[in-house]
């Protein structure tokens, strides 16, 4: 039985609640300073032998209905990011969505599951107009990292492979392979943090330069000749040494020596 045939009509607006959240993450994605934060997203309607094991294993009716009323995760959206502060940032902003209704959230990144799982997972709900009225459809949202969707998808793998009777050597094999995605995924963020403190630092050197240069420029007409060697020569000095600090301080000298210029023309 295919999906469409086991949730008969719920389907198409199943479907339309998981193009929603899909359309807004793509809606994330088109923020200003935010390009790259999403690698890649996933998504699936639960299968009904799927949805009919889950609704067993908990003693409930194997139903399209049951499966849409009893358990949260039969329309499921996976957000793959580069760095955990894009999981983050890209969950505040579905959470701040308001055709959302967030239901639940578990941050499994600040507090693994026992098994070294690392995920950030919503439950929102999302209303679909029906020629029968409005029907709210729930969606699970799950956002990780491309290493902890690594390690979740090898785990998964080798669960079915031995039947939820994974040995333990195994199993502690993943607990260390988990810590040490957590280092990697830190070490990364860190790397990132530093290649962005080193861009604004080179673009605000850019413009403190252009500024300097324009003074210089505009002292040209005013200022003594002599005088103007000299601030020309202590910029070359300053500039060949790369400190921003100092570049920082003879800008504003600078502004200051041009004012005073100005000051000294009007009178």
């Amino acid at each position: 039985m295919t999906a469409k045939e086991f949730y008969g009509t719920d389907w198409k607006t199943m479907d339309q609640a998981r193009n929603q959240v899909l359309q807004a993450v793509r809606a994330g994605q088109r923020r200003p300073r935010r390009p790259g934060a999403v690698l890649y997203t996933t998504s699936r309607i639960k299968s009904p032998e799927s949805a009919c094991r889950k609704l067993r294993q908990r003693g409930l009716p194997a139903t399209a209905q049951a499966a849409l009323t009893r358990i949260r995760d039969a329309v499921g959206v996976r957000v793959i990011c580069a760095f955990q502060d894009d999981v983050y940032q890209m969950a505040q902003y579905l959470e701040e969505r308001p055709e959302f209704a967030v239901l639940q959230t578990k941050d499994y990144i600040s507090r693994p599951k026992e098994n070294g799982y690392r995920s950030y997972h919503m439950i929102v709900s999302y209303p679909v107009e029906t020629f029968s009225g409005t029907k709210t459809i729930r969606v699970e949202i799950q956002i990780r990292t491309l290493a902890m969707n690594f390690w979740s998808t090898i785990e998964h793998s080798l669960q079915y492979k031995y039947k939820q009777h994974m040995p333990d050597h195994i199993r502690e094999k993943l607990s260390r392979v988990a810590d040490a995605i957590i280092v990697l995924d830190n070490e990364m963020s860190t790397v990132r943090s530093e290649i962005m403190d080193a861009q604004n630092s080179c673009q605000i050197q850019t413009n403190l330069v252009k500024d300097i240069l324009n003074n210089i420029q505009n002292l040209y007409t005013i200022a003594n000749k002599r005088e103007l060697v000299k601030i020309q020569d202590e910029f070359y000095r300053i500039y060949e040494t790369k400190d921003l600090e100092q570049l920082r301080r003879f800008h504003s000298d600078l502004d200051n020596i041009t004012e005073g210029y100005h000051v000294q023309a009007f009178e």
